[in-house]
């Protein structure tokens, strides 16, 4: 057994980020990516689940979901696999935190900000820029000069960090060194430089599981295998490669109803392989009700 758990598995990113008892590691996290702009000294989990508003509405399930001591909203999204709209998707999720900030009554409009942080444990299309992180602003598009501070998307490729431990020159270079490689370390590096590392170990030790953790993170495992089983096969059929140049020929055209048309495509290829449908569902950005139909 590894000495360190996976810390993508949707239970680890939870267990290591998500919860009271790990908060110091989120924060800690959080001040380096915002190194300058921000100093968080306390967070405030809100539900994972955000209610629907009517009962036949989905509610939306997030992996962090926080506000700040001084009033920012953060959101944190682990994905593994590349999925179709997964840049609209954050923005939906953005877009929906700063309406919930809507007040009956008398508003002047005034927002506080809201972060999406995204851990995307996969390549990028071609459409995407070549590199680690991609920060994401409402600017100004000749001068660059930012708009408002309301809305922000940092989105972290992880394949895309190839920095050896030896060039880790930056505490958050040390963090991201660490998440990538945690399943394969035998010891937590640069706890030496950084305390919160130590910490990191000790909440990351797979040897202080209990019996019952044990058991939510295996099942969770299996189910980040199965996924990626399922992603492997179909990119093997051609259908993610397909799927990508669909969303790309889809953005250079502008219609919304090819899209769709190329969604439900997908959607058939990925039933005739027995595919689940909630993993249809997390490929094609159709709803659960289209799928079935689809089915039928």
């Amino acid at each position: 057994m590894a000495r360190y758990i996976n810390p993508f598995s949707d239970w680890s990113f939870k267990r290591i980020f998500g919860q009271e008892y790990s908060k110091d590691l989120l924060i800690e996290f959080l001040n380096q990516l915002l190194l300058g702009e921000q100093h968080i000294t306390n967070v405030k989990f809100k539900d994972k689940e955000m209610l629907p508003e009517t009962k036949d509405q989905r509610g939306i399930i997030y992996d962090v979901f926080c506000t700040t001591d001084t009033g920012e909203h953060i959101i944190v999204e682990m994905q593994n696999k590349s999925q179709a709209y997964f840049i609209d998707r954050s923005l939906f999720y953005a877009s929906k935190t700063i309406v919930d900030q809507g007040v009956k009554g008398q508003w002047d409009y005034h927002l506080t900000p809201v972060y999406v942080i995204c851990f995307m444990n996969f390549d990028v299309d071609e459409n995407t820029p070549k590199k680690f992180r991609t920060d994401v602003v409402l600017a100004d598009k000749e001068s660059g000069e930012v708009y408002s501070n309301k809305i922000r998307f940092i989105y972290l490729v992880m394949p895309l960090f190839k920095k050896k431990e030896e060039e880790c020159n930056t505490f958050l270079d040390c963090w991201i060194y660490n998440l990538k490689h945690m399943e394969t370390l035998e010891k937590m590096p640069f706890e030496a430089q950084h305390k919160i590392f130590k910490r990191l170990a000790e909440i990351a030790d797979s040897k202080t599981l209990t019996k019952e953790e044990q058991e939510k993170y295996d099942n969770s495992m299996m189910v980040m295998w199965d996924n990626y089983a399922v992603y492997k096969h179909a990119e093997e059929k051609g259908i993610i490669k397909g799927e990508a140049k669909g969303r790309a020929e889809g953005r250079v055209e502008g219609r919304a109803e090819g899209k769709k048309e190329k969604a439900k495509e997908i959607a058939l290829k990925l039933l005739a392989l027995n595919t689940p449908i909630d993993i249809i569902f997390q490929s094609t950005g159709l709803s659960i009700e289209e799928i079935k139909k689809l089915k039928s």
